[in-house]
């Protein structure tokens, strides 16, 4: 096991990571779209909207276009999954809702407790794509105990660029080998160190 001596941060991946963004965005699209008629294969509706994310992103990465918040990429990328599935008429009203449903994800059923016992020890931060107002609106829906939020709208870098990292660590006052990155998405994992939360040492 790697030691995690001098380890004073934890900062968390939390789409996949922490809530379960399949289920509640499925589960958000039904009671909106259902209503109206759509009778849809929501999972997938959610996996294609999901899908739209790493592209979207990448377009800010490459710098083919400048930063811009990722309640600003998801809106673009719903009316691209809403128009592929055939749904259209919506109002602002409802586009807008059905949007913010990523600001209302559901966690995993441990993920409060989790955060929570971890949190006695480390310092707990956001290191997520999702933008600041997203990340407070779903913490404050969820009971997710954050220190801090972070992520790539604070340090002006989407993940995995070493940039978002290491101004996170910056921004926290410490080294990068004092901040352990914890995600699930293998995608996440940059940086000098990273384990599973599992293998943490809890009080």
């Amino acid at each position: 096991m790697i030691s995690l001596d001098g380890v004073k941060a934890l900062t968390f991946d939390v789409f996949g990571t922490v809530v379960d963004w399949r289920s509640s965005i499925a589960r958000e699209a039904e009671a909106l779209l259902a209503p109206e008629g759509h009778d849809l294969d929501w999972a997938a509706f959610a996996d294609a909207w999901r899908a739209r994310y790493q592209p979207a992103m990448e377009q800010v990465r490459s710098g083919a276009r400048p930063f811009t918040k990722l309640d600003v990429l998801h809106r673009e990328n719903l009316e691209g999954v809403l128009q592929s599935f055939d749904v259209s008429g919506l109002s602002e009203a409802e586009l807008d809702h059905l949007n913010r449903a990523w600001h209302r994800l559901t966690p995993w059923p441990d993920a409060v407790e989790g955060l929570t016992r971890l949190k006695s020890k480390y310092v707990l931060a956001t290191q997520s794509n999702g933008n600041v107002a997203l990340m407070v609106n779903m913490a404050k829906n969820a009971g997710l105990p954050w220190d801090v939020i972070l992520g790539a709208e604070v340090c002006q870098a989407y993940k995995p660029m070493p940039e978002a990292y290491r101004r996170a660590a910056d921004l926290l006052g410490l080294r990068p080998d004092e901040c352990m990155m914890t995600a699930a998405p293998s995608a996440s994992l940059c940086g000098s160190l990273y384990l599973s939360a599992t293998e943490l040492p809890l009080p």
